[in-house]
Formats: structure tokens, C-alpha cells, sequence
């Protein structure tokens, strides 16, 4: 069965994701069943997604009568067996394996033979939450960023069983819900937390050497960057304990490579209870009546933490493409879209030369000996002909 607007559409999960991707695919015109296995979870998922439609009529998205069409485009229940007369499911659950397994083992007893099923998940294989399935070929990763609802980039991710008649499928289907789609390989990370992990590691690793506080490696980054937030502010809004996971599952899933290395700072933070904003303390305190600490604006300094940060990137998405992950305009259109990045990193080495970029990246090797400052061998090739990574 060929998959066509207005199909029904499952989400399991009622947490913050599945119901911004229930919404999504609601406004999309699609009816929309949400499951979860509390009750509470639903109800504040069916609240979650009223408050943001109410929003986007405020905001005249859409008028009072569509935000009506597209709430009543949605049902909500604790049982798998809703997903019966699904054409795609999309699971948006805990970021465990065995629990995964176990959720899409049920679906597939439930939904019909031709029905695509698909995880949201940011950092598991494809390969191995698909290996579950009688018929792996109809798995992929389809991968939101949050909020689901605003932010436009998605991932598709065929695991090695996919079939190219599906990942087409959905690619073409979630373009028709108005994302950016970018199919990328297999690997750990993706695209956007593969190429993103040196943005909070190496600010880290700055300020565990002493070299600068928060606030003035953020400081460096936004206004010498230009870049939305800040390393720390960014890694308070996302929460310690998801940001800490998903740099350890990285970095596990590539076999320990340095470049990838979780920070002491980090977990330190997280052991602590310090999770960021959710928590009122990260990096930073927001409990009512703290004073954001004031950064130190020398110039030089923060020149000098924009270029490593922005060399290290560079050099991560380089890699990307230099090991077939995406292409070049992929890579450069998931960090702008996915994570809102002033540019491309790509096109951002076009423009400084690779060999600028390398370089840099070469007196860090020097310097610090370490395998995380090592250059990609397509940055080098770069360099060497003078030639540019977006044609």
C-alpha cells in the first residue's frame, strides 16, 4: 500500500516529542491516534498539544476553526491495538533498547503487513531496534528535533534491512508535512549529534583547562560566533542528564574514539542534580534572584575559543561526508535547520579555506597530541587542492 496524505498516522509515547510529532502529523490533516501506557501522560500530552494550538491561533497560524478540525484529528488511548489501521507508527520512548524491542514486537503482531513502523530515537542503532521484527525492511529511524512543532529539520534514517521503496515513502511523506528532510547513513549520532558533539565538548574541555568560565566561552560563541546559544546556555536547555547520555552513547557506539570523550564537568553536574533550567540550576543558577555571571569580553580570548570550537566542527562534519554519512549540502542544511547554526560548517570552511581550518587544527594536534584534534583526511585533501567542500 502506497502511503498517501490523510492516512492514519500512530505515535507512541506521550511524552514532550511524541505529542509534538502527533501534532505535526494532526495539522498535517492526518487522524492521529497517541499511545502511551499512563493515563497522566496522555492527559498532559492532550494538554501540551491544546496550549500550542492555541498558541498558533493567537499567532494566526490557523484560525480557531482549523485548531478545533485538528485537535479533533487526534485520539488518545493506553492500547497498542489502536495502531491497527496505521499506514506509519513513529515510537517516541525511553532510550533503551530492551524496551524498544519489546514495544515494537507487540506493534507488529498489530499492524497490518504493509504498515511502516519507524523510531524517533537520537542515538540507537536502526539496525539493531529493527532486528526485533519479522520484517525488518519496513523500519527506519525517522528523527524530529525539539519542539517537533517548530523546528524543521528531520532525519530519515534506512537501517541496512530497510528497502529503498520505504525510506522513499517517507521521505516524500514527511516533505508533504512542510520538514526539511535529510536522509542520512546508519551511524551513530546522524548527522546533527554526531557533527554537534565538539560545539559542548570542546567548551568543556576549554573550561576544564582553565582557560575561560561559562559565560565567556558562551559569550564567545554568540557574539564572536554568532551562533543562537551558547554552549552552556544551550546544554541547560536541553538538560545535563540528555545532553551527558547522548555524548556517552556516541561515544561508546564509535568503539571509544577520543573525539567523542564525555567531559568529568558534565557528569559532575548531572550527578549532582544540576540538569539545567528544568532543575533551576545547571551550568548556571536560575533559581529567582540569581545574577548571571558577568563574561570577561577580551577580544583575543574569545577569537581564540570561537576558532577552536569552529575548527573542531568543521572538521566533525567533514568527517561525515568522508565517511559516507551525507552528503555536503545535507550535512550543511541539518546543522542550519536541526540546530540553527549561523551557517554550514561546510560552506563556513568554503569560506575560510580548508586550509585556514587545517591549520588550525594542526597546531592543536601539536600542541595536545590527542586524537580528538586529529584533521579528517578529506579537510587535508581540501587543503591540499585548494578546492571547495559545497560545488
Amino acid at each position: 500500500m502506497e502511503i498517501k496524505m490523510k492516512v492514519k498516522i500512530g505515535v507512541v509515547g506521550a511524552g514532550t516529542m511524541g505529542a509534538g510529532i502527533a501534532q505535526v502529523a494532526a495539522q498535517a490533516g492526518h487522524r492521529v491516534v497517541l499511545t502511551d501506557t499512563n493515563p497522566e501522560q496522555l492527559k498532559k500530552a492532550e494538554q501540551q498539544i491544546s496550549s500550542s494550538l492555541l498558541k498558533l491561533t493567537e499567532k494566526g497560524k490557523f484560525s480557531p476553526e482549523e485548531a478545533e478540525e485538528i485537535k479533533n484529528n487526534m485520539a488518545y488511548s493506553t492500547q497498542l491495538s489502536e495502531h491497527q489501521e496505521a499506514a506509519l507508527v513513529i515510537e517516541a520512548i525511553v532510550e533503551n533498547l530492551a524496551v524498544k524491542h519489546q514495544v515494537f514486537t507487540q506493534l507488529e503482531q498489530v499492524v497490518s503487513p504493509t504498515c511502516i513502523l519507524a523510531s524517533n530515537t537520537s542515538s540507537l542503532s536502526i539496525a539493531s531496534i529493527g532486528s526485533c521484527l519479522q520484517d525488518p525492511s519496513r523500519f527506519l529511524g525517522i528523527h524530529f528535533f525539539n519542539p517537533a512543532t517548530l523546528m524543521p529539520l528531520v532525519e530519515v534514517i534506512p537501517g541496512v534491512a530497510t528497502s529503498n521503496e520505504n525510506t522513499q515513502r517517507i521521505e516524500e511523506l514527511i516533505t508533504s508535512w512542510h520538514k526539511t528532510v535529510v536522509v542520512c547513513k546508519d551511524t551513530p549520532g546522524f548527522i546533527v549529534n554526531r557533527v554537534a558533539r565538539p560545539f559542548y565538548g570542546e567548551a568543556l574541555r576549554i573550561y576544564e583547562e582553565g582557560l575561560a568560565d561559562f559565560a565567556t566561552i558562551d559569550w564567545a560563541m554568540t557574539t564572536i560566533g554568532g551562533f543562537k546559544m551558547g554552549p552552556f546556555t544551550l546544554m541547560d536547555y536541553i538538560g545535563n542528564d540528555i545532553n551527558y547520555t547522548v555524548t556517552e552513547t556516541v561515544f561508546a557506539a564509535f568503539y571509544y574514539d577520543p573525539r567523542f570523550k564525555p567531559s568529568f564537568t558534565q557528569k559532575r553536574h548531572m550527578e549532582a542534580g544540576f540538569l539545567g533550567r528544568k532543575t533551576g540550576r545547571g551550568f548556571y543558577n536560575y533559581q529567582e534572584g540569581s545574577v548571571a555571571p558577568a563574561p570577561n569580553r577580551n577580544e583575543a580570548l574569545g577569537q581564540q575559543i570561537f576558532e577552536r570550537i569552529l575548527v573542531l566542527l568543521i572538521n566533525e562534519a567533514a568527517d561525515a561526508v568522508f565517511m559516507q554519512v551525507a552528503s555536503p549540502a545535507a550535512v550543511d542544511l541539518a546543522m542550519t535547520k536541526g540546530v540553527n547554526y549561523p551557517k554550514g560548517l561546510l560552506a563556513w570552511a568554503d569560506e575560510l579555506g580548508a586550509g585556514w581550518v587545517l591549520e588550525r587544527l594542526e597546531s592543536l594536534f601539536a600542541e595536545y597530541g590527542e586524537d580528538r584534534y586529529r584533521p579528517n583526511p578529506l579537510l587535508r585533501r581540501k587543503a591540499r587542492e585548494q578546492s571547495k567542500f559545497i560545488l
